[in-house]
C-alpha cells in the first residue's frame, strides 16, 4: 500500500468512525474509541467487500460510504460482543 493511499484510509476512517458514532448513537465508545474502530472498519471494507464483490468504484464519497458501513458494523459486533460478557 502506498504512503498516499493509507493517509487517505485513515482520514476517510476518521471520518467513518464518527459518522459510525452519529449512526448507532449511545453504542460507541466516544469519539476518540469511535475514530478508531472507523480507522480499522474502513481497513476491513477495503479488504473484504471487494472480495465479495462489492467495490468501491473509486472516488472520496463511495469510499466514505463503504468505510461508513464497515464502521457501523464492527460498531455492532463489539456491541454485541460487550453485552454478551
Amino acid at each position: 500500500m502506498q504512503f498516499g493511499s493509507l493517509i487517505g484510509m485513515l482520514i476517510i476512517g476518521a471520518l467513518a468512525g464518527w459518522l459510525s458514532g452519529k449512526i448507532m448513537q449511545g453504542r460507541g465508545f466516544g469519539i476518540l474509541g469511535n475514530i478508531i474502530v472507523g480507522v480499522v472498519g474502513a481497513f476491513l471494507a477495503g479488504t473484504i467487500f471487494p472480495a465479495l464483490g462489492f467495490a468501491a468504484g473509486g472516488g472520496f464519497f463511495w469510499s466514505l460510504i463503504h468505510a461508513t458501513i464497515g464502521a457501523v458494523i464492527l460498531l455492532f459486533l463489539i456491541g454485541l460482543i460487550r453485552k454478551a460478557r
